[in-house]
């Protein structure tokens, strides 16, 4: 796809495998099928191939071999998180590692008691970060706003089997309600969760350079948190060997309504992540508009 629509890829009957594998063989054994599944990606997806491609080349300069080799890791890598926070959402949380950097920074953004914007990137995997503040008993309240897009067979299936998420949801509105309902959870002491690096074609953007080439950014997360005068944090939660995570949170020192500066330091937070953590990339389309100029 040259453009995000919003949806994932998988089918069904791919998840109910998966999700046998993992209760019935372990997590281990799940990663070697998955091997056959990432190969079948390799070789058959040719549009997110060359837009993952375009990254590991144009932007990170790897060679034609380098960035085959990486795009099959890429696939492999994304396919463990997915593995992973499918089996920590039925109950296998404590086969994992998990280790903190940043953890004063949330202490310190929920004892000023104002509530507190959250922006993660579609790097490493975020969507269990819920678990980590568990961890570290940390009294909060993660609400994560985004579209309701994402509805499908496959996600009313996981919900099914999952164990309760603490996580709710604030679906973003045409009426701009979903506004009011950010106001009130941080008026709550809750934290607001949005992801800066994807937006819809068609809706309001910003345009700033990330890996030297210019790109398109949703303009929402970061005009709204520039404009709540609450603590800003940048929060990623990456995969390491093991089944190790790394959770990581950095304060963004932003200045009240300037959403370009804010992005900006974003940007700067993302890119030191990708340079750590290159294969985590999970940006499977057309991100920089690029390929086909």
């Amino acid at each position: 796809m040259s453009k995000w629509d919003g949806k994932s890829r998988g089918t069904l009957l791919g998840y109910k495998i998966f999700v046998f594998c993992i209760k019935k063989l372990g997590i281990k054994a799940s990663y070697f099928v998955l091997y056959f599944v990432a190969s079948y990606y390799f070789l058959f997806l040719k549009k997110s191939n060359q837009a993952i491609a375009y990254y590991f080349k144009k932007r990170l300069g790897y060679s034609n071999i380098q960035a085959k080799v990486a795009i099959f890791k890429s696939y492999f890598t994304f396919g463990q998180t997915i593995i992973d926070k499918t089996a920590i959402s039925v109950g296998l949380r404590n086969r994992f590692t998990y280790e903190f950097d940043g953890i004063d920074v949330l202490k310190n953004l929920l004892a000023q008691k104002k509530g507190g914007v959250l922006i993660s990137a579609h790097i490493g995997n975020f969507e269990i970060a819920e678990h980590f503040f568990a961890d570290i008993d940390l009294d909060c309240q993660i609400n994560l706003v985004t579209t309701d897009l994402e509805h499908t067979v496959i996600k009313d299936y996981l919900d099914s089997i999952a164990q309760k998420s603490s996580i709710k949801f604030i679906f973003v509105k045409e009426d701009m309600s979903h506004i009011f309902d950010i106001n009130n959870a941080l008026a709550k002491n809750e934290l607001i969760c949005f992801t800066g690096d994807r937006y819809f074609q068609g809706t309001k953007c910003l345009t700033e350079t990330i890996l030297g080439k210019k790109a398109n950014f949703p303009a929402g997360p970061f005009l709204i948190a520039s404009r709540l005068k609450v603590p800003v944090v940048f929060v990623y939660v990456m995969k390491e060997k093991n089944l190790h995570y790394h959770l990581f949170a950095r304060e963004a020192h932003a200045t009240y309504r300037d959403e370009k500066g804010l992005l900006k330091t974003y940007i700067e937070s993302v890119e030191s992540m990708l340079k750590k953590y290159p294969l985590q990339w999970f940006n499977y389309f057309d991100f920089w508009d690029d390929i086909r100029r």
